[in-house]
């Protein structure tokens, strides 16, 4: 017999964007009444599952639901991904995090790697409900994991693809995308880069060159969400912080990206040994 706990957070739609990634509306209440873009959820599946932080693509205040995209990685995203509609999650706790600063500009570029496309949304779109023109470019592998397309284009004045292999948009990376349009001439008031830590890190150093301020989203290991356990302790301006509760956005210019980087992989051999169950 099911306990209550399962009971109280529903997946209303499910949809899988590519073959790693998928994408969950989740009726979340009390969370979709206060979160704002930029902040984050900690996610377990069931009663016993690990805490599994995911930032918050989209919400909607009149259905009460949150919408969370994922990659299936790991135990806990595989157990997440056997989850259908109708089906309950345990736990859904926020909104976690600091709510994104932003400000009224003349224009903004937002830059997303991968998954990393999922918390820039709900940013420039919320920017071009404020009347600021917004162009994104979004990266992945290939066309295939280049994720939330249409849904850029419905605000944003320019969307611009780069894949790995070329097969849609551009061939290269993201950074490549960036020098061609501030070597264009496009002048950008502010970026936005969202995605793994190299490709935030090399976006920051580009932009440095050219004083056009820049914010990032760092994701390092989290466990509580709360600024209790310190796991997820990032250097900023040479001061420590907690990405979970002074986070997880940080002015790019002042990160620690090496730092950062090399806590990441510290429970790497753990991660690939564990997997949290597998096989057991």
């Amino acid at each position: 017999m099911q306990k209550e706990v399962y009971l109280v957070y529903k997946i209303v739609k499910k949809e899988t964007l590519n073959n790693l990634v998928e994408l969950m509306e989740i009726h979340a209440p009390f969370v979709a009444r206060k979160c704002e873009p930029g902040q984050f959820i900690i996610i377990r599946v069931d009663e016993k599952g690990e805490r599994v932080p995911l930032t918050i693509a989209d919400y909607d205040r009149e259905k009460e639901t949150v919408t969370i995209i994922y990659q299936v990685v790991g135990y806990s995203t595989e157990l997440l991904s056997k989850k259908k509609e109708g089906d309950y999650v345990a736990d859904f706790v926020g909104p976690l995090g600091q709510p994104s600063i932003l400000h009224k500009r003349e224009r903004v570029l937002g830059v997303a790697g991968g998954v990393g496309a999922a918390p820039l949304y709900p940013q420039l779109r919320k920017l071009a409900e404020m009347g600021v023109p917004v162009d994104v470019i979004i990266g992945g592998k290939s066309a295939e994991f280049v994720i939330l397309k249409e849904k850029f284009e419905e605000f944003c004045e320019n969307v611009f693809i780069a894949t790995d292999d070329g097969s849609l948009g551009t061939k290269g990376f993201v950074t490549n995308v960036l020098e061609d349009q501030i070597a264009k001439g496009v002048k950008y008031d502010e970026v936005i880069a969202i995605g793994p830590l190299i490709m935030m890190k090399n976006v920051v150093k580009i932009t440095k060159q050219h004083d056009i301020p820049t914010m990032v989203s760092l994701n390092p290991i989290m466990i509580d969400g709360t600024g209790m356990c310190g796991g997820c302790r990032v250097t900023v301006g040479g001061e420590t912080k907690f990405a979970c509760v002074d986070g997880p956005d940080f002015d790019g210019f002042q990160v620690d990206f090496d730092e950062c980087m090399k806590r990441q992989t510290m429970f790497r051999e753990e991660e690939h040994e564990c997997k949290i169950g597998r096989g057991k």
